[in-house]
Protein backbone atom coordinates (compact mmCIF):
# COMPACT_ATOMS: atom_id res chain seq x y z
CA UNK A 1 0.00 0.00 0.00
CA UNK A 2 2.72 2.81 1.24
CA UNK A 3 5.48 2.43 -0.82
CA UNK A 4 8.82 4.66 -1.17
CA UNK A 5 8.00 6.79 -3.71
CA UNK A 6 4.36 7.60 -1.67
CA UNK A 7 6.14 7.68 1.05
CA UNK A 8 9.09 10.45 -0.35
CA UNK A 9 5.89 12.59 -2.44
CA UNK A 10 3.75 12.84 0.94
CA UNK A 11 7.28 14.04 2.37
CA UNK A 12 7.82 16.18 -0.56
CA UNK A 13 4.78 17.94 0.05
CA UNK A 14 4.71 18.84 3.43
CA UNK A 15 7.99 20.38 2.91
CA UNK A 16 6.91 22.65 0.12
CA UNK A 17 3.79 23.34 1.84
CA UNK A 18 5.91 24.31 4.73
CA UNK A 19 8.22 26.46 2.18
CA UNK A 20 5.26 28.24 0.88
CA UNK A 21 3.69 29.20 4.12
CA UNK A 22 7.32 30.26 5.51
CA UNK A 23 8.23 32.48 2.02
CA UNK A 24 4.22 33.68 2.11
CA UNK A 25 5.08 35.41 5.50
CA UNK A 26 8.19 36.75 4.75
CA UNK A 27 7.21 38.25 1.42
CA UNK A 28 3.94 39.75 3.98
CA UNK A 29 6.31 41.11 6.54
CA UNK A 30 8.22 43.34 4.30
CA UNK A 31 5.18 44.02 1.97
CA UNK A 32 3.54 45.17 5.38
CA UNK A 33 6.13 46.23 7.91
CA UNK A 34 5.65 50.15 8.45
CA UNK A 35 8.71 50.08 11.13
CA UNK A 36 11.88 49.69 8.94
CA UNK A 37 15.01 50.69 10.16
CA UNK A 38 13.37 52.84 13.13
CA UNK A 39 11.81 55.24 10.41
CA UNK A 40 7.95 55.19 10.60
CA UNK A 41 6.31 55.63 7.16
CA UNK A 42 3.39 57.52 6.48
CA UNK A 43 1.90 60.72 7.88
CA UNK A 44 2.62 62.35 11.22
CA UNK A 45 -1.04 63.68 12.71
CA UNK A 46 -0.67 66.25 14.94
CA UNK A 47 -3.41 67.13 17.34
CA UNK A 48 -3.66 69.61 19.58
CA UNK A 49 -5.14 69.46 23.32
CA UNK A 50 -7.94 71.62 24.46
CA UNK A 51 -7.74 73.31 27.57
CA UNK A 52 -11.02 70.67 28.55
CA UNK A 53 -9.47 67.45 27.49
CA UNK A 54 -6.79 68.20 29.59
CA UNK A 55 -8.37 68.88 32.72
CA UNK A 56 -10.49 65.88 32.30
CA UNK A 57 -7.65 63.66 32.74
CA UNK A 58 -7.92 61.71 35.87
CA UNK A 59 -5.16 62.24 38.41
CA UNK A 60 -3.64 59.32 40.14
CA UNK A 61 -4.53 59.67 43.63
CA UNK A 62 -1.99 58.03 46.03
CA UNK A 63 -3.10 56.50 48.84
CA UNK A 64 -1.09 56.42 52.68
CA UNK A 65 -0.62 52.96 53.55
CA UNK A 66 -1.15 53.62 56.73
CA UNK A 67 -4.98 54.06 55.71
CA UNK A 68 -4.85 51.28 53.54
CA UNK A 69 -3.83 49.15 56.40
CA UNK A 70 -6.27 50.39 58.78
CA UNK A 71 -8.80 48.75 56.85
CA UNK A 72 -7.01 45.26 55.66
CA UNK A 73 -8.15 42.10 55.80
CA UNK A 74 -6.10 39.12 56.91
CA UNK A 75 -7.99 36.77 55.36
CA UNK A 76 -7.60 37.99 52.21
CA UNK A 77 -3.53 38.32 52.66
CA UNK A 78 -4.06 34.15 53.70
CA UNK A 79 -4.32 33.72 49.84
CA UNK A 80 -1.30 35.70 48.80
CA UNK A 81 0.95 34.42 51.83
CA UNK A 82 1.24 30.99 49.50
CA UNK A 83 3.94 33.54 47.26
CA UNK A 84 5.79 33.65 50.13
CA UNK A 85 5.68 30.17 51.48
CA UNK A 86 7.82 28.81 48.74
CA UNK A 87 10.54 30.17 50.54
CA UNK A 88 9.23 31.19 54.46
CA UNK A 89 7.63 29.00 57.21
CA UNK A 90 5.66 30.65 60.28
CA UNK A 91 6.43 28.36 62.49
CA UNK A 92 8.57 30.01 64.79
CA UNK A 93 12.57 28.89 64.39
CA UNK A 94 11.95 27.07 61.03
CA UNK A 95 13.68 28.94 58.51
CA UNK A 96 13.56 27.81 55.05
CA UNK A 97 15.52 29.73 52.18
CA UNK A 98 14.08 32.61 53.91
CA UNK A 99 14.17 33.19 57.66
CA UNK A 100 10.69 32.28 59.33
CA UNK A 101 8.21 34.81 59.42
CA UNK A 102 6.23 34.21 62.47
CA UNK A 103 5.95 37.63 64.57
CA UNK A 104 7.44 39.82 61.60
CA UNK A 105 5.61 42.94 62.31
CA UNK A 106 7.41 44.93 64.49
CA UNK A 107 10.36 42.54 65.01
CA UNK A 108 14.15 44.12 64.41
CA UNK A 109 15.51 43.63 61.16
CA UNK A 110 17.89 40.49 60.53
CA UNK A 111 17.26 39.30 63.76
CA UNK A 112 16.24 35.90 63.30
CA UNK A 113 19.30 33.44 64.82
CA UNK A 114 20.37 30.80 62.60
CA UNK A 115 19.96 32.54 59.43
CA UNK A 116 22.73 33.70 57.23
CA UNK A 117 20.82 37.20 56.14
CA UNK A 118 22.81 38.96 52.82
CA UNK A 119 25.20 42.25 53.43
CA UNK A 120 22.46 43.78 52.27
CA UNK A 121 20.32 42.95 54.66
CA UNK A 122 22.77 43.52 57.55
CA UNK A 123 23.17 47.21 56.61
CA UNK A 124 19.81 48.22 56.83
CA UNK A 125 18.53 49.56 60.21
CA UNK A 126 15.25 49.26 62.29
CA UNK A 127 12.41 47.56 62.56
CA UNK A 128 10.05 45.26 60.08
CA UNK A 129 7.05 48.23 60.67
CA UNK A 130 3.92 47.62 58.28
CA UNK A 131 5.19 50.66 56.45
CA UNK A 132 8.80 49.07 55.92
CA UNK A 133 7.42 45.66 55.10
CA UNK A 134 5.48 47.25 52.48
CA UNK A 135 8.32 48.98 51.23
CA UNK A 136 10.17 45.79 50.72
CA UNK A 137 7.36 43.29 49.24
CA UNK A 138 6.71 46.27 46.97
CA UNK A 139 10.67 45.58 45.43
CA UNK A 140 12.19 44.13 47.33
CA UNK A 141 15.86 44.74 45.72
CA UNK A 142 15.24 48.46 45.46
CA UNK A 143 14.55 48.97 49.33
CA UNK A 144 17.45 46.35 50.21
CA UNK A 145 20.04 46.63 46.64
CA UNK A 146 21.92 43.44 46.39
CA UNK A 147 19.49 41.23 48.28
CA UNK A 148 19.78 37.92 47.33
CA UNK A 149 15.67 37.54 47.68
CA UNK A 150 14.72 36.51 43.81
CA UNK A 151 11.22 37.87 44.12
CA UNK A 152 9.79 40.83 42.00
CA UNK A 153 7.59 42.29 44.27
CA UNK A 154 4.07 43.18 44.85
CA UNK A 155 2.40 45.86 42.81
CA UNK A 156 -1.19 46.26 44.60
CA UNK A 157 -0.98 48.15 47.80
CA UNK A 158 -3.95 46.38 49.47
CA UNK A 159 -2.52 42.71 48.53
CA UNK A 160 0.41 44.19 50.65
CA UNK A 161 -2.10 45.62 53.39
CA UNK A 162 -3.87 42.44 53.39
CA UNK A 163 -0.38 40.28 53.70
CA UNK A 164 1.05 42.62 56.73
CA UNK A 165 -2.11 42.51 58.37
CA UNK A 166 -2.28 38.24 57.79
CA UNK A 167 1.41 38.27 58.88
CA UNK A 168 0.43 40.42 61.96
CA UNK A 169 -1.64 37.52 63.17
CA UNK A 170 1.02 35.25 63.71
CA UNK A 171 2.77 37.16 67.27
Amino acid sequence: MFDTMTITKAFASVCGAMLVLLLGGWAAESLYNIDRNNETAGFEILIEEDEDTAEEEEEVVEVAFADVYAEADASAGERLWRQCSACHQLEPGANGVGPYLHGVVDRPKHSVEDFDYSSAFLELEGDWSPDNLSEFIENPRSYAPGTAMAYNGMGDVEDRANLIAYLATFE
